[in-house]
Parts: C-alpha cells; structure tokens; sequence
C-alpha cells in the first residue's frame, strides 16, 4: 500500500487538491465539517509533497508518466519521443514542492480562524485548493502546455480571492488588475509555447532542449516567455500589479501568492537554465546580465518604495519585490558565468545556492510579515501605521513573530535571512563589487523601515479607539509560530539544510544534460 502511494504520489499531489476544490460546494455549507475535511486534505496534501521531494532527494529524479506503466511506454517506439503528459521532478522541483507544502498547510490553518466569519467560505477554500493544485504543476510538470494550464489554474483561482473581501470596490479592483496582467502574460506564454511547437513538433521541455537550434523564432519565445515570468514574480519595472493585490487581498492570500510568484520564478529560471542554458550554442551571458539587471532594480526601487508607505501591507508588498530581486541577483550571477567553468566553480555556485536558498527563506519570512499584519488587521481593523501603537501588550506572540520575520527579511543573524544573503554578498562580490554594495545597502534600508514598522505598531501608548484588544485567534497563532520556528531553525543550522536540498536543486539547475537524460534516456 505504501509502496504504491510513494509511486503514484505525484498524481495525488494534484489529484487531493483538486479533489477538495471540487468536494468543498457539496460538503463545505457545515461550518465545523468544512473546518475538518479542510484541515484534513491540506494536511494529505502538504504530506504527499514532503514524502515526494524526501524522496527525490534521497533516490534522485522523478520521471511520471500519467496513463502508463513506466517511462519508456511514453516514448514513440524507436524515437525517444514523448508522447504522453510527463511530471519531471529532480531537485529543483522538489524544492519548490517543499516551498508549496509548508505554506499551504501554514495558510490553510491560519485561515480558519482569519477568514472564518466571513459568507461563501466553501468558494473561498475551493479556490485556495485550486491555487494549491496550479502552483504545484507549474512546479512539477515537465511540459510546456501543461506548465500554461496550471500556471492559469493558479492565476485565476488567486485573481478571485484576491477580490474576495470586496472592500467596497478596493479588492475587486485588485482582483481584475491581478486577472488581466495574469491573461496577458498566459497570452504571451501561449504564443510562446506555440512559436516552439510549430518549429519542433514537441511540447515537452526535454524533448525541446534536445531539439533546440537557437533560431530567432526561438529567442523571440524566449523573450515571450520570460517577460510575462518575470511580471509574475514582481520583478522591476513589471511589478505594477503587486502592492495593489497583496494589500488587498486577505493575509492569508495574500502569504500564499508570495508562492505563486515564487512558482513564477521557479518557471523563470527553467526555462534559462534546461531550454535555452547551451553555453556552447548561445551566449548564455547576456540571458544572466539579463536577470542581474532585473534583480538590482528589484531591490532598489522595492526597498525604496516601501519607506514612505502608511499601509502596512502595501509596504510589505513593496519589500517582498525587493527580496525578489536577490534571488534573481543570486541565480543571474549563476546563469552569467554559466559558459566560465572556473567563475562557476569559484562563486558561480555559491551566488546560485544562495539564491535559491533565499526562495525558500522568503517564502517563510515574508508569510510570516504577511499573517502578523493580517493578524493585526483582524484585531484592531486597519492596516495603517498613524493608527496602530501598543498593541505588543496585548498580542505579544503576534509581535514576536513579527520580530523574527523582520530581523529575517533584514539579514540579520542568526534568522534565515542572514543565512542566504551571506551566501549571495560574498558571490556576486567576487562578480562585481558595485552590486554587492548596492545588495548591501537594501539591507540597511530594509532594516530601517522595519524598525519603524515595529514601532509604529507594537511600542508606544495604545490606541483609544482600539478598544480592548487581544491575542489572535489559536489557529492564527499556530499557523505563525510554524512559520516563526522555521525561520528560526533554517537560521541556525544553514548549512545541513543548504547541503540537504539546495545545492542539489542547484546542481539540478545547472545539469541540462542531466534532465534531458533523465525523461529521454541515453547517457
């Protein structure tokens, strides 16, 4: 039986949350029965994606043929085409499934109490098990059409429940700016996937890597592919849509497409690395100077951005574009010495480690800024800073996990944070000193803002208009510690967790051959 599940898991990783979308109308109207068949098929959810990425990392790559047996009955007889629906998992997958589980059983739990009073819930937990469902297959799947399908799966589902609340217009308008950028850049992906199919007959990203000649067509895809990934992951100057929807949208949302955009970013840098990563036929420099570009400008006009912010969660929005910009830093670098073996071996790796060890840093640390400050907003009922004070007497766990995230996202040891800025300061020096300063001084300025964040909600005399203020809800507690233990615990033992699964998923990045291999077969 166990066996079984381990081979199936990555069907049931997309099948349970699809499943629950679909099940939550026709059970969800009972209020505690809803609660529990939620909680239940979250928890089977994120477990299924634990068990498969322990898995891949411990044994290597998943090849999963969806209507075979095995791998080798999805090629063409005597060509080594694919020709059925293939999920390819190596560690950079996993990585990202890792990501997905955690925040999804986080959010899932900090939501029930959250979100509970509000009407249409069983909507609500319908979509979030869509966005669930469509941030895993944009991470796992190893075709380009299908990447499009979950990647709309997950943009609609999250367009609608960033307009859940309403707010008297705010949130709708969010939602249909979220929509429209989101059907834009889905345009542009499927031109893109369209442009390739019709010069190779082929939509799996293996079989198109094996394939690929670099034509203009090709580099016209590419640049169809990449701006509408980048808009997606909140990178300057396509970051337009980002402070709108996460402010409006509900904290646990809002934690949530943080993930989204990190599944954005994960196709990002699939698509420069396994597509198009052939040092020896393209110059693969200018696709990482590319990356670098929108990585310093991320992180200055974010942190920039953020500071004269009164709305909490819009200055948040602000600082999570910023920390976009050192993954992108992170893993540009990795990509512009990709054709320099020595540059690669002596900082090209480390700056990539780096990087992708802060995806999984920011998903953690920037959830956990994102549900304090909903948890505020659910006690006092506003998310602007001239109206907050002195609420750490009354919500001191609230506060100290806002503490951790914020010592967090400003680098500080020994939070997560510190852990893989470290690794991207002491790189991208080797790289180009200019830009470690600049990366450096976000820092400070990140810092800053969050000093007067803390201050401006936490210290000081209490509101009057307040009234009497509490703790939040358990669930909302819970789900926040969780998150708050992480970024502890990824702080303090960084390098078991960077040998353990981040420099595999970079490594698995880097190692082209490897996945075309791994779903084509040969050496």
């Amino acid at each position: 039986m166990m066996s079984t599940l381990q081979q199936h898991a990555p069907a049931l990783l997309i099948a349970i949350p699809l499943f629950a979308a679909f099940s939550m109308p026709l059970v969800g109207k009972n209020p505690g029965f809803r609660k529990m068949w939620t909680i239940v098929l979250m928890t089977l959810t994120s477990l299924t994606g634990l068990m498969l990425a322990c898995s891949v990392f411990r044994d290597g790559s998943i090849v999963y043929v969806f209507g075979a047996a095995d791998a080798s009955q999805a090629l063409a007889e005597g060509s080594g085409f694919p020709i059925r629906i293939m999920f390819t998992i190596d560690a950079m997958s996993a990585l990202m499934t890792i990501i997905i589980a955690i925040l999804a059983f986080a959010v899932t739990l900090y939501s029930l109490a959250a979100d509970g009073g509000h009407s249409g819930l069983e909507g609500f937990y319908s979509l979030l098990f869509l966005m669930v469902a469509g941030a895993l297959g944009m991470v796992n799947t190893g075709d380009l059409f299908n990447f499009f399908v979950f990647l709309e799966v997950a943009s609609l589902s999250g367009a609608a429940l960033a307009a859940f609340r309403i707010d008297k217009g705010v949130a709708v308008e969010a939602g249909l700016k979220y929509a429209l950028i989101s059907g834009l850049g889905g345009l542009s992906v499927l031109v893109a996937i369209g442009l390739l199919y019709s010069q190779y007959n082929a939509l799996n990203i293996a079989e198109l890597a094996a394939r690929i000649q670099f034509t203009r067509l090709d580099m016209i895809a590419f640049v169809l592919l990449a701006v509408p990934l980048a808009m997606k992951c909140g990178a300057v100057p396509m970051h337009f849509w980002t402070p709108d929807t996460y402010a409006a949208a509900p904290s646990s949302v809002t934690a949530f497409l943080v993930v989204t955009s990190q599944a954005s970013l994960y196709a990002l840098f699939r698509i420069c690395f396994t597509l198009f990563g052939d040092p020896a036929a393209i110059n693969i420099a200018v696709f990482g100077w590319f990356i670098v570009a929108l990585g310093v400008l991320s992180m200055f006009v974010g942190v920039t951005m953020a500071i004269p912010q009164k709305d909490v969660k819009r200055l948040m929005a602000y600082h999570a574009i910023s920390q976009t910009g050192y993954m992108l830093l992170g893993v540009g670098v990795g990509l512009a010495v990709l054709g320099n073996a020595k540059a690669l071996g002596d900082y090209g790796m480390t700056s990539m480690s780096g990087g992708l060890f802060h995806i999984i840093n920011h998903a953690i640390y920037k959830g956990l800024l994102f549900l304090t400050a909903g948890a505020v907003f659910y006690r006092i009922g506003t998310r602007n800073l001239n109206r907050m004070g002195g609420l750490g007497h009354t919500m001191p766990v609230t506060m100290i996990c806002f503490i951790a995230g914020a010592l967090a996202i400003a680098g500080i040891p020994p939070f997560n944070g510190f852990a893989s800025k470290l690794l991207i300061y002491e790189s991208v020096f080797a790289f180009n000193p200019f830009i470690a300063i600049v990366a450096m001084l976000v820092s400070i300025l990140t810092l800053a803002s969050f000093v007067k964040v803390f201050h401006s909600m936490f210290m000081g005399p209490r509101q009057p208009d307040h009234g009497e203020v509490r703790e939040a809800p358990r669930p909302m507690v819970i789900g926040m510690a969780l998150l708050a233990v992480l970024v502890i615990l990824f702080g303090l033992i960084p390098t078991a967790v960077v040998e353990s699964i981040i420099r595999p998923a970079a490594e698995a990045l880097l190692d082209r051959a490897g996945y075309i291999a791994t779903v084509l077969g040969g050496p």
